[in-house]
């Protein structure tokens, strides 16, 4: 075609999630198939890593540092010049330049002073901070269901999937709402279901462990551990439930290890200032992410509250020597679920992915195939007892949807020449 790309990436690792312990992909692992819906240089990548472990065909389950080195070897063959650790200007608002009398951007600057001109300019990233900077309005958090006419949008009246299996008291004087609440649990009302607010999907880490003597990094005691933040797991177990506990589904026997269950290691409500949140604030959320996620390990190996088959499901597990080498065997990224989501004149609602009746879509340029999927975003006190709220999982009212290649773009009187496909217009 042509055309020339520089890929400016605030990150050491290419590749997103893939390289950050995502190595099970949400294809032919459900009721449906949806393989077939996988092409372009999507279906490319992974049957670059169907090739790495010596299959004819897609691979859907990969290691972090096999999907580093697919991506790796797909741009030096593209000639694609990289520029790795160039985070925007802050503030973000400094860091753009439209051309004269125009919404067309013509330079980003770096933190580092370097400035970078194009036609085109592409946000693939799941912040949106170009977005931000270039003045498009984004937004985070649920909408009212009223501001699209939806059902499934806002506060949750009830919240079913992924909810509490046993009754877990959340005060710290069980019974006693006045003594204050157990940590990892929010103090503030349900709210009026259908509403909007500000809050996102809790995040966690996608975990790569092994039980591979040789490879494995033991998970020692933190040295700021503070027992008492687990509270919330000694009642579960206590209550009569069970907490999860690793499985390999991944080669060469690693996990894939991310927060599904009503009590895992998502944390609920600590990421609220992360989607407008400048480069120290978000620093400091993945430190306390990490701090959390590596002091719930060691417990869940080897507190003595803790069931003893428990325990010893988890005891033989440690990180990976080989994956994520530069950061201890811990991945680099949170996985960020969502954060700020652009608004453009086009918007994907939950109209588009009804089965019936969907609201048609002529102009796609993707397809989305698999379920209205939100995990909850808080963990609250309701009928005295923890909750978890605002899980969307429609396994049974959904179909499959095209993306419109207006979601992607912003209003032309904000920006000409901006595309984003990891914050679409939703």
């Amino acid at each position: 075609m042509g055309r020339t790309v520089a890929l400016v990436a605030p990150e050491q690792h290419l590749g997103g999630m893939m390289v950050e312990g995502l190595g099970g992909a949400d294809i032919n692992n459900h009721w449906f198939q949806n393989d077939f819906a996988v092409g372009g240089l999507a279906r490319e990548v992974y049957l670059r890593l169907g090739k790495k472990y010596g299959k004819n065909g897609p691979a859907y389950r990969y290691e972090s540092k096999v999907a580093e080195q697919v991506f790796a070897e797909m741009l030096a063959e593209a000639r694609v010049q990289v520029f790795r650790g160039r985070r925007l200007r802050e503030p973000l608002t400094s860091s753009v330049e439209f051309a004269p009398g125009t919404r067309a951007i013509r330079s980003i600057t770096m933190e580092s002073g370097e400035r970078f001109e194009a036609a085109v300019f592409i946000d693939a990233t799941i912040e949106g901070d170009l977005l931000a900077a270039a003045g498009v309005e984004t937004t985070w958090g649920r909408e009212a269901n009223s501001k699209y006419g939806e059902t499934k949008n806002g506060i949750r009246a009830a919240t079913t999937h992924a909810q509490f299996q046993v009754r877990v008291d959340p005060y710290r004087i069980p019974g006693d709402p006045k003594s204050g609440l157990i940590p990892t649990i929010q103090d503030e009302p349900l709210g009026t279901p259908g509403e909007g607010d500000a809050n996102i999907q809790a995040f966690c880490f996608r975990l790569c462990l092994t039980r591979d003597a040789v490879n494995r990094i033991p998970i020692p005691k933190p040295r700021d551990f503070d027992r008492g933040l687990y509270e919330i797991y000694f009642r579960y177990v206590k209550a009569g439930g069970t907490l999860w506990t690793p499985v390999a589904r991944l080669p060469n026997g690693k996990t894939d290890l991310g927060s599904w269950h009503d009590l895992s290691a998502n944390l609920y409500g600590m990421n609220r200032e992360y989607p407008n949140g400048d480069y120290k604030t978000r620093e400091r959320i993945y430190r306390e992410h990490l701090s959390f996620t590596h002091g719930l390990l060691w417990l869940l190996a080897h507190d003595p509250e803790i069931p003893e088959s428990t325990r010893a499901a988890w005891r033989d597990w440690g990180l990976c020597k080989d994956e994520f080498t530069d950061n201890g065997g811990w991945p680099r990224s949170l996985y960020i679920r969502d954060a700020r989501r652009m608004v453009s004149d086009y918007v994907i609602t939950e109209h588009h992915t009804r089965r019936i009746n969907p609201t048609p879509v002529p102009d796609p340029v993707a397809v989305a195939f698999w379920p209205t999927d939100t995990h909850s975003v808080r963990r609250i006190v309701r009928d005295g007892a923890a909750y978890n709220e605002g899980f969307v999982f429609d396994d049974n009212h959904w179909g499959p949807f095209g993306i419109s290649y207006r979601a992607l773009i912003p209003r032309r009187s904000e920006a000409t020449n901006l595309i984003t496909p990891a914050c679409p217009s939703s």
